[in-house]
């Protein structure tokens, strides 16, 4: 609406300043100064088509208001110097005319030609330098998103420069730590008789060198290495049971293949949940059951009462926090809390769509409508 408004004031403007001026010196002015009014619209298919339509009206005395609003939209559409043949044409055809009907002194000539050099260049270089402001804003606006761009860039540089940073400095503490526990672990194993002794002093020496390699690949410190999933559930459940933990571990329908963030997150639920139960209720039963329903894995980790007393393990918290960052991460929901004089932790995730192929590795025998024992 917008639009059509301007242009039919364009037109109404133009008609009316013709009539205004009519009846020209010609007997054909009038007629050729509306008609180029009317065929003003043409200028939009074509910048020099608006001039064209014009030059009848212009050479009969009448068409000044058609050639205002087409030269000014040639400016503004066309090259500067593609502007200048046209320029040219429209001078002609309001001089021409003019010296062929009348005798004028060589000083009436040069007026009339100054007039009609200035009344065609006036709003040509109005529509060259509208036409130049807003290629100038242009630029501008694309300066200021390449300046925009070029500051997050630098930020996220500089954040990626301070992970890295802190990932060093995690690295140089806990690995020192850790790397001394897989050592005094092997050298209590080397050095004791005692065969329990021995077989604890190893797994502990296995799992600090574990803890370490899982440490280095999170920080991105050993490049692409394989992210455990679901496939390794059995050898977690096999550590826990080692460390003193009575797991139980049930599927539940047909196993799939899974993404590596979401298969990765299952593994995580289970982990974090067995490293709570054995922190907090140590010796306690504990069930895990991953369940394969349709659109969705469900993964539930109950465990009973502590059966020992709970040692001092110093403070903590943060885990299931980061847990549900993770599993909302992948478009999951992460759920945890009292039950039954023990704690369950629960968590649902989307499954990708599905696709044949084998049960992932490590798999315990899936059962329909019963769990089976692992």
């Amino acid at each position: 609406m917008r639009v059509v408004g301007l242009e039919v004031l364009a037109m109404g403007t133009s008609a009316a300043f013709v009539l205004l001026a009519a009846p020209g010196p010609t007997s054909w002015s009038l007629l050729a100064g509306l008609v180029g009014c009317a065929l003003l619209p043409l200028r939009h298919l074509w910048a020099p088509l608006g001039v064209i339509v014009s030059l009848p009206g212009i050479a009969g005395g009448l068409g000044w208001p058609v050639q205002i609003v087409t030269l000014w939209a040639l400016g503004r559409r066309t090259r500067p110097v593609a502007t200048v043949p046209w320029f040219v044409l429209v001078v002609l055809a309001a001089v021409l005319p003019v010296q062929l009907r009348e005798s004028l002194t060589w000083q009436s000539t040069v007026l009339s030609v100054v007039f009609a050099v200035l009344s065609a260049a006036s709003p040509l270089g109005f529509g060259l330098f509208e036409a130049a402001r807003a290629r100038l804003t242009a630029s501008l606006r694309e300066l200021e998103s390449a300046r925009e761009a070029m500051v997050v860039a630098r930020e996220a540089a500089a954040r990626a420069e301070e992970r890295a940073r802190i990932g060093r400095e995690v690295h140089d503490a806990v690995g020192h730590h850790a790397t001394l526990i897989a050592v005094g672990a092997a050298a209590l194993a080397a050095s004791s008789e005692d065969p329990h002794v021995r077989e604890t002093a190893e797994r502990l020496r296995t799992q600090a060198k574990e803890a370490l390699a899982e440490m280095r690949s999170a920080l991105g410190l050993l490049g692409p290495a394989h992210s455990a999933g679901v496939g390794d559930l059995a050898e977690l459940v096999d550590s826990a049971r080692r460390n003193g933990l009575d797991v139980r571990w049930e599927t539940v329908g047909d196993p799939r293949p899974l993404p590596q963030a979401p298969d990765h997150a299952v593994y995580r639920v289970v982990q974090e949940a067995l490293t709570n139960a054995a922190r907090h209720a140590p010796g306690s039963a504990v069930r895990v059951e991953v369940s394969w329903c349709p659109g969705v894995v469900r993964v539930e980790v109950r465990s009973g009462p502590a059966r020992a007393p709970v040692r001092g393990l110093g403070a903590g918290g943060a885990g299931l926090a980061g847990l549900a960052d993770r599993i909302r991460a992948v478009g999951g929901e992460l759920d945890h809390g009292p039950a039954d004089d023990g704690f369950v932790v629960r968590a649902v995730l989307p499954l990708a769509p599905e696709t044949p192929g084998t049960p992932p590795r490590g798999q315990p025998p899936a059962v329909s409508g019963a769990a089976g024992t692992g």
